[in-house]
């Protein structure tokens, strides 16, 4: 089980840039790929991008904006970013980051999630 920690969210203007990360020390994140999700008030929880463990490979899904967010990921800080531009009001969500499976990047835990980090774009 990977414990997780998302920051970097805040509240934004429409036009405006966040980045997230995900890091997490015990065991590292560097043993896994990640993902990142969302969930929007109202909303289900919802995949936005993946990354494998090397960080050679990427995955958004289909109504994700490549040209507005990018995954990557740091080895040498065992960290994993969302860099999101030119942000948009329906971007607003908690954001997540979790563990997936390397070759298909599915969840490796559907019931463990950390608190995630609240993203609030303005209008």
């Amino acid at each position: 089980q990977v414990f997780v920690e998302e920051s970097g969210g805040g509240l934004v203007q429409a036009g405006g840039s966040l980045r997230l990360s995900c890091t997490a020390s015990d065991p590292p994140l560097n043993n896994y790929a990640m993902a990142w999700y969302r969930q929007a008030p109202g909303a289900e929880r919802e995949f936005v991008a993946a990354i494998s463990r090397s960080g050679d490979r990427t995955l958004y899904a289909v109504y994700i904006d490549e040209d507005r967010f990018t995954i990557s990921r740091e080895i040498a800080k065992n960290a994993v970013y969302l860099q999101m531009n030119r942000l948009k009001a329906e971007d607003t969500a908690v954001y997540y980051c979790n563990a997936v499976d390397d070759s298909d990047y599915t969840l490796l835990r559907h019931d463990t999630w950390a608190q995630g980090t609240q993203v609030t774009v303005s209008s």
